[in-house]
C-alpha cells in the first residue's frame, strides 16, 4: 500500500473525501507535495502558521529546548523557563489585568478552562454563546457551539446554555445576574467572517460589568495579528476578563491558552485544589517555538502590513460572480453562490497551485487567511488564478 492508501486505511477520517493530497515539505509561504507541485498557501493551516511555514527562528528554538529538556512534571510544579519566559512577554503587550496564562494543548482546551474558570470565580451557571459560533469540539466547546447540526448528534451537551443572535441589541437584554460568562468570537470566523458594531461590542463589555458576568473573547483564530491589530479586542476599545488564544499561538506548533487577571485566575488552586489540569499544557519545546513566533510577529512588524495587504485583495478580487468580500486585516470570506461552485472553485485553485478552503457555516464563502508574509506579488498571483478559475467555473456553470 502507498501512504494515501494506508492514511485512509488507518488514520481517522472527518469526511468521507478528505484531499488526501501528501505533503513532504513547507516553508515560508509554500508547501510541497510527493510530486514536488508547489502550493501557495492561503489558508494558514487554518490561521495557524502567522508567520509561514518553518520559520527559522522557530525551528532553531524548537531544536534548542529539545536539547535541553522536554516533558518533566505535569503542568504548574515546575519552573521551566520557556513558560515562565512566554507567559511573562504575552502579559507584557496585553492589558494589565489580563496577567494569567494558562497554557493549554490546544484552542478547544482553553474554551474548556475558560467555562470551568467562569463557573468557578462567579459561582454562576448560565453561560450565554452565539448562534454561528465555533469555539472547538469537545463536549463543553460544543455545547456553545452556534450551530445545532453539529450540537444536536452529540446530545445531551452542557445545560444552561443560551445561544443567542450576534451582534444584535437583544442578545445584551438576556445576560443577567445568572449568567456566569458571555462568550464570544471577537469576529465570527467560521460564521465567513462577521466583524461585529463597534458600540454592540462596548455595550456587551458594559453589560457584563453591570452584571458581574465575565466577558470572554476567544481569538483563536483572529488574535496575533490576523485583524490588523496584535490583538483583535484593541479595534473595539474593550479589553475581555478571559482572552482565548490557540493556533498561531504554538509558532506552528499545538498550543492554546486562556489568559486573565490573576484574581479571577487563582480561584483554581483551591476547594477543589488543582481546579484545572494538564498533562502537556505549557510543553516547553512548544513554549519555546510560541515565543519564537511571537517575537518574530513583533520583530518582523508584521501586524503593521496587514491592512495594506487586505486592501490589496479588495483591490485585485473583483470578479461578476463575487458576491461580497467581507474582511477584517488577513482573514476574508469571499462569498460566492453557492458551496457547490465554491468546491469547484477551491479544487481548481488546488490543482493550480493556490491552496484554499470554505468556511464550516458560510461554505459558500471561499476562505482567504494566509500567513501574515504574504508579500505583493503573492496576493496578485494568487488573485489572478482565482478569477482565472472563476471565469472558467462560471462558464461550465453557463454552459
Amino acid at each position: 500500500m502507498n501512504n494515501r492508501q494506508l492514511f485512509l486505511r488507518h488514520v481517522a477520517q472527518l469526511s468521507d473525501a478528505p484531499l488526501g493530497i501528501e505533503m513532504v515539505k513547507a516553508s515560508g509561504m509554500y508547501m510541497w507535495d510527493v510530486d514536488g507541485k508547489k502550493l501557495l498557501d492561503l489558508i494558514a493551516g487554518i490561521s495557524v502558521c502567522n508567520v509561514g511555514h518553518c520559520h527559522p527562528a522557530v525551528v532553531a528554538a524548537i531544536q534548542e529546548q529539545a536539547a535541553s529538556y522536554m516533558h518533566l512534571l505535569v503542568y504548574g510544579e515546575l519552573v521551566q523557563s520557556p513558560q515562565v519566559a512566554f507567559a511573562t512577554l504575552l502579559t507584557q503587550h496585553l492589558p494589565a489585568s489580563l496577567d494569567s496564562v494558562y497554557f493549554t494543548n490546544c484552542g478547544s482546551e482553553a474554551v474548556e478552562g475558560a467555562m470551568k474558570l467562569a463557573k468557578r470565580f462567579t459561582g454562576r451557571t448560565e453561560i450565554i454563546a452565539f448562534e454561528n459560533s465555533y469555539h472547538g469540539s469537545t463536549q463543553g466547546a460544543m455545547s456553545i457551539m452556534g450551530d445545532e447540526e453539529w450540537r444536536n448528534a452529540y446530545r445531551p451537551l452542557l445545560p444552561d446554555i443560551q445561544h443567542l443572535k450576534y451582534n444584535t441589541w437583544a442578545a445584551i437584554d438576556r445576560i443577567t445576574t445568572r449568567t456566569a460568562c458571555v462568550i464570544a468570537e471577537t469576529v465570527q470566523a467560521e460564521a465567513g467572517v462577521i466583524v461585529p458594531q463597534q458600540e454592540w461590542m462596548k455595550a456587551l463589555r458594559e453589560k457584563c460589568t453591570q452584571t458581574g458576568t465575565l466577558l470572554v473573547l476567544d481569538e483563536i483564530q483572529c488574535g496575533l495579528g490576523r485583524n490588523g491589530s496584535l490583538w483583535g479586542f484593541e479595534q473595539f476599545g474593550i479589553v475581555p476578563d478571559i482572552l482565548l488564544l490557540g493556533k498561531a499561538l504554538g509558532g506552528g506548533m499545538p498550543m492554546g491558552a486562556f489568559i486573565a487577571n490573576r484574581e479571577i485566575m487563582w480561584t483554581l488552586t483551591n476547594n477543589p485544589v488543582l481546579g484545572h489540569m494538564t498533562t502537556f499544557g505549557g510543553h516547553p519545546v512548544i513554549c519555546a517555538a510560541g515565543m519564537a513566533g511571537f517575537k518574530v510577529l513583533l520583530e518582523e512588524k508584521l501586524t503593521d502590513t496587514v491592512r495594506a495587504k487586505e486592501a490589496l485583495f479588495h483591490k485585485y478580487l473583483k470578479h461578476p460572480a463575487i458576491k461580497a468580500i467581507r474582511s477584517q486585516g488577513l482573514m476574508m470570506a469571499v462569498e460566492l453562490e453557492s458551496f457547490a461552485m465554491n468546491k469547484k472553485v477551491i479544487d481548481a485553485c488546488i490543482e493550480k497551485g493556490v491552496m484554499t478552503d470554505w468556511f464550516l457555516f458560510a461554505p459558500q464563502c471561499l476562505r482567504i487567511a494566509p500567513p501574515l508574509i504574504i508579500t505583493e506579488d503573492e496576493i496578485k498571483f494568487a488573485s489572478d488564478i482565482i478569477l482565472a478559475v472563476l471565469d472558467t467555473v462560471a462558464l461550465r456553470d453557463r454552459i
